[in-house]
């Protein structure tokens, strides 16, 4: 199909059309009140133009008015799945929120004045091109019909005929320029305001801060569990010890019994989107991470000074997932080696610090400096803390301050 008919064989040009003629109707209505619509003259329907805007104006100072155009612009201008979804507002660029403040309402104002005059002049036209049509397929046959057309027609001969067509691709085009217009109308004039775009960014950044914390969450809990389980592993197999073996399937069973209470408790989060993670393990509970790095052949020690359990649950639950990172790091990168963990409660701060011994030869990134430590950092910059991460002498440490009041 040749390119400049495209236009014509679209749903949107039709389903345009009849929004623009939609908007005629107030007008009419109004017109046979006053000022009448038999034989109008040229004042008169200025008049018929001009009546029902002070309705329009006072139609729009209610809120819910910017909402119920929003859902027509979608539904009949940008018709698709797309146009009837309404989870940010803002769908196709027109927003379907009521207006919630003096400008959203002028804007709308201005939107329902404009729809007005372009779907009367599209009805108007619309009218005069129709019985165009009708004049001329009347005097094709030999019986000239008397209609409302303005235009200066012949009265018979076949040749009427294939005028119909030229008139009927002005109208369509003149439609289709109407529709296209009407809908960049429509995102200028009902588009979401500053403050929608402020709020579904700000929302579109929560959504994804909850999708970082929720990777943060599977890559620690899971990481570790994994880290645990081959280092366990593979030191049974070198040992060649039953008693030695029974112990790392007994690590590797409760270190992959708490990662899936952790990833059922993710899993909830992310199939109920309202509901709360609960459960989470504390800093009061970091026994059994020193359990697990024991049982895969750490010496691990630890010093925890100033009353701990005063520490807040969020900032207690982070700083065991912190914990659990370095142990992981520990083991990952540098194997069975001593750790040495001082957790100290004092001026309103928790400090965590994780030191361990690098093997002889190792690179000074040993300990790590990939997602895991950037997880750390992250975790401690959100409640306003600060983490650092590096080798000091022969020992690769990650110290770690959160603000605990």
């Amino acid at each position: 199909m040749p390119g400049f008919l495209a236009p014509l064989t679209r749903t949107v040009t039709y389903t345009r059309w009849l929004h623009l003629l939609c908007a005629a109707v107030l007008a009419f209505v109004c017109g046979a009140v006053y000022p009448g619509l038999s034989s109008p003259s040229l004042r008169e329907w200025v008049l018929i133009y001009v009546v029902p805007v002070p309705l329009l104006v006072l139609a729009a100072m209610l809120p819910v008015v910017r909402r119920a155009e929003g859902l027509q612009a979608r539904l009949m201008l940008f018709p698709g799945g797309h146009a009837r979804v309404a989870r940010d507002g803002a769908e196709g660029g027109v927003s379907v929120t009521p207006s919630a403040s003096w400008r959203d309402r002028a804007r709308t104002a201005a939107w329902l004045v404009l729809r007005l005059f372009l779907g009367l002049t599209v009805a108007l036209l619309s009218g005069q091109l129709m019985a165009v049509v009708i004049e001329l397929t009347g005097a094709a046959a030999g019986r000239p019909v008397s209609t409302v057309s303005l235009l200066p027609l012949p009265t018979s001969g076949l040749w009427c005929l294939l005028l119909v067509p030229a008139v009927l691709l002005v109208l369509l085009y003149v439609v289709e320029g109407a529709g296209r217009l009407s809908a960049r109308a429509a995102r200028l004039l009902l588009g979401p305001s500053p403050a929608e775009r402020l709020a579904a960014l700000e929302e579109r950044t929560e959504r994804l801060l909850e999708r970082n914390r929720i990777a943060r969450e599977l890559h620690d809990s899971l990481g570790h569990a994994l880290t645990v389980a081959v280092v366990q592993a593979g030191a049974a197999r070198a040992a060649g010890d039953p008693e030695f073996t029974d112990r790392a399937l007994a690590a590797i069973e409760e270190t992959g019994r708490a990662a899936l209470e952790d990833l059922e408790r993710v899993l909830v989060v992310l199939r109920e989107a309202e509901q709360p993670v609960r459960g989470r393990p504390t800093l009061g509970e970091a026994d059994r991470l020193l359990d697990s790095a024991r049982a895969s052949g750490a010496t691990v020690d630890m010093t925890v000074k100033g009353p701990l359990e005063t520490v807040p649950g969020p900032v207690s639950r982070e700083g065991y997932r912190i914990l659990q990172e370095g142990l992981t790091n520990v083991l990952r990168h540098c194997g069975a080696v001593p750790v040495r963990i001082a957790l100290t409660v004092a001026d309103g701060r928790l400090s965590l610090d994780v030191r361990n011994g690098l093997p002889a030869g190792a690179p000074p990134a040993a300990g790590g400096t990939g997602s895991g430590l950037r997880g750390v950092r992250e975790r401690a910059a959100l409640l306003g803390g600060r983490a650092l991460a590096g080798p000091v002498g022969d020992e690769w440490r990650v110290h770690v301050e959160l603000p605990v009041v």
